[in-house]
């Protein structure tokens, strides 16, 4: 059953991690006519998520989680948001966690796509359906073609082209979805720091001697991608730290990379001389 052939009687679960695509998705949903119910991540979540019928839970109170979701009758759920890293003191682990304890050690095992693919058994292994933010909020997704009023010039396209090859001869070892390249040199590759950090990196290349702004942090998914529950992203953070860095543009996968707050992130890129372009990897 699709997302929208959902019923509306039946809340969408929403596990609400950082930023504001949570809330762009339940915005989404209820413009569909879906009920939505949030489950807020204390110390993850933003606070404006509490304009929508929400729990707070901390992400060890698996069974707290588990109980929001069923008490308020959510059979689909979307996981959502940027995720830092808990301090393991203030999890707040519960009787769930307990219980479930052996599958969800588990999940610690592995690269990211992997863990993840482990993530959605888990919920789909609890009675619920994992959907993709995506399938509720498809304007979320990057257009093909450039975003803004700045365009790519030749070097930049063949940086992309170089990028894209990279990651796609990458994907089989479950690293990163992002690369930095300029005038054909690879300057950093997304590892398990994400992209900002990678971003901040690419600021002490400066050295190189390069006038003007040059290279393309390049964003797509891995081959086999685990979509629902990590689709790649970028947003106004990611053009004010490629501005920083002193690159060129951002190129990403249309139609399989989230744009948060579009019209900030376009305005920013246009203030700074960067490019956003969407393209088409098939």
């Amino acid at each position: 059953m699709s997302a929208d052939s959902q019923s509306q009687t039946q809340p969408l679960g929403i596990i609400a991690a950082g930023g504001t695509i949570p809330g762009a998705v339940a915005e989404a949903a209820l413009a569909k006519g879906h009920a939505v119910h949030v489950v807020a991540l204390r110390g993850q979540a933003d606070p404006a998520m509490e304009r929508f019928p929400h729990n707070w839970v901390r992400i060890g109170q698996v069974g707290h989680i588990l109980g929001s979701l069923r008490r308020a009758g959510c059979r689909d759920v979307v996981i959502v948001g940027s995720l830092r890293r808990p301090n393991i003191r203030r999890t707040g682990m519960d009787w769930g966690l307990i219980r479930h304890f052996p599958t969800l050690w588990g999940l610690t095992r592995g690269g990211d796509d992997s863990i993840l693919r482990r993530v959605v058994r888990f919920f789909e292994g609890q009675g619920f359906t994992v959907r993709g933010a995506h399938e509720y909020a498809p304007s979320l997704l990057a257009p093909l073609g450039a975003l803004g009023a700045v365009q790519p010039t030749a070097e930049h396209e063949s940086d992309i082209a170089r990028g894209q090859a990279l990651l796609r001869a990458t994907a089989q070892f479950d690293v990163g979805q992002a690369v930095v390249v300029a005038r054909g040199y690879v300057l950093a590759v997304e590892a398990a720091e994400g992209t900002d950090e990678m971003l901040k990196r690419c600021g002490g290349l400066r050295q190189w001697g390069r006038k003007g702004r040059s290279g393309v942090l390049v964003k797509l998914p891995k081959a086999g991608q685990e979509m629902r529950v990590d689709m790649p992203a970028i947003g106004a953070n990611t053009v004010e730290n490629v501005a920083a860095a002193g690159l060129a543009g951002i190129a990403v996968a249309s139609g399989q990379v989230i744009v948060a707050d579009l019209e900030e992130t376009v305005r920013l890129a246009d203030k700074h001389g960067v490019f956003v372009v969407g393209i088409d990897t098939a």
